[in-house]
Order: C-alpha cells, then sequence, then structure tokens
C-alpha cells in the first residue's frame, strides 16, 4: 500500500482500529449472505402503521438567481423532529429537516449551494449522481469543519490533497447531464453512515427540456418517496451501534453490525409507514433507496387487475429510452428507480400497500396508497422516452477488475477493494479523460457499488445479459453474494481525483471505498 495506512491514520486519530473488534468480519457474517446486515431494535412500542400523511420534503427557493448561477444556502443543524408520533427526535438535518429540503435544477444551468456546518463535527457534501468537478464532488477527506471550531484529528490533516475549509463551503454543481433524480448526504470518511443515519440526506432533481415535453405525471402527482429503515431507543432517538456515539475519532461499529445496520422502523420522507391519499390517475413516484444496508423488493398489494403494477420510465441517471413493465422492484441503498403507477386502475375507495416482500414483521410494509377521489386524466407513458448514447465492448479501450470482499486487514478484519482497505494516496485506477473502459466487480456478499462522476450501463450480470432491472444509464449497480457484473462508461467531464465504493454505509465506513483519477 501506498502512502499512509488507513490503519496509521486510525491509530494517529486514536481510532480503535479498522472496523470494530477482531473476528467482526468472520464465517458467521460472510455465511448470512441473504441479509448482509444485522436487525437493530426498537426500545419504544412501534406505532400502528398508515396512519400519519406522507409528508412531501419542501423545495428550497434559491436566495439569488444571476446569468450565470442559481444560488442556494443551507444550514446542516442540529434540531429534532416528530418521527414516531408523540416522541421527539433529536436529528441532524440540513436546514434542521429530515429529509432535508429538494433542490429543483435545470439541466446546464449551474447550481451552487453554500452549506453552512453547525453541527458538532465535520462534514462532507456529496451530490450523489452528479457530475460535479472534483472540487465540489464531496470528496471524503475534503472537510467543512464545524463553525464552533474543531480541535480533534480529523482524516483531512492527514490527506496532503484534502481541501478544507472552517464553517462554509459553496459546492458549484454546472450540471451538464440529462434530467434525473439525484440526492444529496453526507460523505465524511468513516463516518458516513451515522451521519446519514441521523438524517443529512435530501433530493436534488434535475430538470429538462427533453423530459418536459412528455406527457408524465406532474405537481402533485409526482411523488418523491425516500426510503430508509431505523430503529429507536427508549428516549425517541434513532438507534445506531457506533463505537464513538460523538462520531469524533472512532470509526466503526458494534461487532455484531459490522455487515450492515438494519432497522425495524420503515420511514418514507422521514414518516413511518405514512398514507399518501390520490386520485385514480397515473402518479409519478420518484424512488431512493436511502437505507444505509437495507435491500426491499417492492410491489402492490393488490396488484393491479390487469398488466403490470409499475411502469418505469427512469433509472439512477434518468429516462430509459422506452418504458419497461415489472411487477417488483428490487432497490439496492443508493438506487433510484422513476416510475409510474395507475391508481385509475383501482375502484375510489381501494386501499394499496407498497409492500416490501424482502422484508418480514414491520419490514414488509412501506406506504399505503387510499384511492379517494376520481380525476381527469392528463398524462400517458409514450412509447419512446429519450436516446441513450450506445457503449458495447468495442468501445472499450481498458478492461479493469475489482473484488469486493470481507478480509482481515492490518491484524484485524474489515471491508476491502482489491484487497486493500481505502486510502486517500492511493489511485486505483487513471482512466484517460474521454475513453471508454469496462470495469468488472466481484462480490463476496451483497455490495452496491458506486462510481462517482460517471454515468454507466450493465454490460452483464453473471456471465449472462444484464438483469430485468439494470436497464438505463446508472450510477450504482447492486452486486448478488459470489456474482460478478461488468459496466461500460465513458470518463469525462472534468479532470480529477473521485471515488468508487460500496453504497453500504457500514462497508464503506470500514475500508470498503477506492479512488480513480481521470488524468
Amino acid at each position: 500500500m501506498s502512502g499512509l495506512s488507513r490503519r496509521r491514520f486510525l491509530g494517529l486519530a486514536g481510532g480503535a482500529g479498522l472496523v470494530v473488534a477482531a473476528g467482526a468480519v468472520g464465517p458467521r457474517l460472510l455465511g448470512r449472505a441473504a441479509a448482509t446486515g444485522e436487525l437493530l431494535t426498537s426500545e419504544v412500542p412501534l406505532p400502528p402503521p398508515f396512519q400519519v400523511p406522507l409528508p412531501i420534503p419542501a423545495v428550497l427557493p434559491p436566495l439569488s438567481r444571476d446569468a450565470d448561477a442559481d444560488r442556494y444556502e443551507i444550514v446542516q443543524r442540529v434540531a429534532t423532529a416528530e418521527i414516531l408520533p408523540g416522541l421527539r427526535t433529536p436529528i441532524w438535518g440540513y436546514q434542521g429537516t429530515f429529509p432535508g429540503p429538494t433542490i429543483e435544477s435545470r439541466s446546464g444551468r449551474t447550481t451552487v449551494v453554500r452549506h453552512r456546518n453547525e453541527l458538532p463535527v465535520p462534514t462532507v457534501v456529496h451530490l450523489h449522481g452528479g457530475r460535479t468537478p472534483p472540487d465540489s464532488d464531496g470528496y471524503a477527506t475534503d472537510l467543512v469543519l464545524p463553525a464552533s471550531g474543531w480541535r480533534a484529528a480529523h482524516q483531512g490533516m492527514l490527506d496532503p490533497d484534502a481541501k478544507i475549509t472552517q464553517g462554509l463551503r459553496d459546492y458549484a454543481y454546472p450540471l451538464r447531464q440529462r434530467a434525473s433524480g439525484l440526492w444529496y448526504h453526507d460523505h465524511r470518511m468513516d463516518f458516513t453512515g451515522p451521519a446519514v443515519h441521523r438524517g443529512l440526506a435530501g433530493f436534488h432533481f434535475v430538470r429538462d427540456a427533453e423530459e418536459d415535453a412528455l406527457p408524465l405525471p406532474r405537481g402533485e402527482r409526482e411523488l418523491p418517496l425516500m426510503i430508509a429503515d431505523r430503529a429507536f431507543a427508549a428516549d425517541g432517538s434513532m438507534r445506531y451501534p457506533s463505537l464513538d456515539s460523538t462520531l469524533s475519532t472512532v470509526p466503526g461499529v458494534e461487532e455484531p453490525y459490522a455487515a450492515g445496520v438494519f432497522g425495524d422502523v420503515i420511514l418514507v420522507n422521514g414518516a413511518p409507514w405514512p398514507v399518501a391519499e390520490v386520485s385514480a390517475t397515473r402518479y409519478r413516484l420518484r424512488l431512493l433507496n436511502a437505507s444505509n444496508a437495507r435491500r426491499y423488493d417492492l410491489a402492490l398489494d393488490p396488484p393491479p387487475p390487469d398488466g403490470p403494477a409499475f411502469t418505469q420510465i427512469g433509472s439512477d441517471q434518468g429516462l430509459l429510452d422506452a418504458p419497461r413493465g415489472h411487477d417488483h422492484l428490487p432497490i439496492a441503498p443508493a438506487e433510484r428507480y422513476d416510475v409510474v403507477v395507475d391508481f385509475g386502475r383501482y375502484p375510489v375507495g381501494t386501499e394499496i400497500t407498497l409492500v416490501n416482500r424482502a422484508g418480514t414483521g414491520s419490514t414488509a410494509y412501506v406506504l399505503r396508497f387510499r384511492v379517494t377521489r376520481r380525476g381527469t386524466e392528463d398524462s400517458h407513458v409514450p412509447d419512446r422516452l429519450s436516446t441513450i448514447e450506445p457503449l458495447d465492448r468495442t468501445r472499450a479501450g481498458v478492461i479493469r477488475e475489482f473484488s469486493f470482499r470481507g478480509a482481515p486487514s492490518g491484524g484485524r478484519h474489515g471491508w476491502l477493494i482489491g484487497g486493500q482497505p481505502y486510502s486517500p494516496s492511493r489511485i486505483d485506477a487513471r482512466p484517460r479523460l474521454g475513453d471508454v473502459e469496462i470495469w468488472r466487480f466481484v462480490a463476496d456478499v451483497h455490495h452496491p457499488i458506486h462510481l462517482h462522476l460517471v454515468q454507466f450501463r450493465v454490460l452483464s450480470r453473471g456471465g449472462r445479459e444484464p438483469g430485468p432491472f439494470d436497464g438505463g444509464l446508472k450510477d450504482t449497480v447492486d452486486l448478488r453474494p459470489g456474482e460478478a457484473v461488468e459496466v461500460i462508461a465513458r470518463f469525462d467531464g472534468y479532470r480529477g481525483r473521485y471515488m468508487f465504493h460500496c453504497h453500504n454505509a457500514e462497508h464503506e465506513d470500514m475500508g470498503m471505498m477506492a479512488n480513480f483519477e481521470t488524468v
């Protein structure tokens, strides 16, 4: 390993080791491949489902608009929220809310977001799915230190290329990309999992003329749905098994949760198992799995009387070329689906539950739709949606392979890429700007793999054609246990240092990240 090792960093920073107690990622965890996580249960009685109205995150108005950019400001601060009825829950929130406010941008028009950090620890903001210059991408050591000051050792001190600011940082997003559903979240090295778990996540939608011209559901019939699981302590706080509850120096989680943290409460837009009243018309659902580790397999109960339940019109990175019908939707952490559901196929008065076929007990259901009224249908899904640049094997000049596995590292167990834990000083790939490459990922257990900067297409899964849910342009691809997946991407846009990593937040925090540099 070149440069400062992760183990050496943790020793300097006062950490307790690479992951957690020795043996955290041993045969017990790897043998439970179907779950890739451990359930953390709530210490309070859970409320009955489908009692709370579905909240819709507020759209953040810009502070100013000029010829060059739309400018926003977000304060990251400690707040409290009533998530479970009757209980007050401390959160870390963008603008003090969970989820944070939604930002709406136009393709090709720069959005500048000034973040002010009033939290007690450093933060990093990553626009997930953004085609962003490296100094605004949210690299894990590019810290925004607390406005109140910070005296503890931090990761950026040991990364000579880190860009560190005190209190404030302007993130500039040129958004030279097609319409898509992005999200922003904390990305601080070693502490992404607990910071996002406390509430640091929000939607960012990019719009363009191509999407505007389509007769899709819009306005109140377009619903952003951020799905996340949590568990709650007796005092109403969100339970998370951090080794260091202050998130100051010691990264990692308690040994039983090293494979990932599951909660027993399913939240949608920060509300437990909410209910949404809809008209008997088509709705556009912008689905995001913002859970740390939990996968979902979403379906409608009852299913519609004819045809598929979901018409998929988009993936992580915007519109498909043509719609696809699905009866269910498997979705891994950080993945997104853009789908249309026609509630006009149900009689008024019907209640339809969005269920999780991968869950049991309280995690087997997500959200309820209640068809309360008739409506005038003014939308439809056309047979053609967009044009996507074809990329095939003949276009690729380089093929790279990366393994994602749990293994001992530095005398402890960790989650590794290519047999190595993350180091800011090591570059694992140097694609040339504009080149097309194939990257092959191999997994031991479930790993959702996210590449910064680029959009990619899935070329193969398990040595065969891509699966039915691999369509369109993506930035996150889910690997099943023992599986190999190939993706193809054009590395264009900007020169600089970027990251790729597992988006199981516990894996990411415990070493499963790596760097590439476009040159």
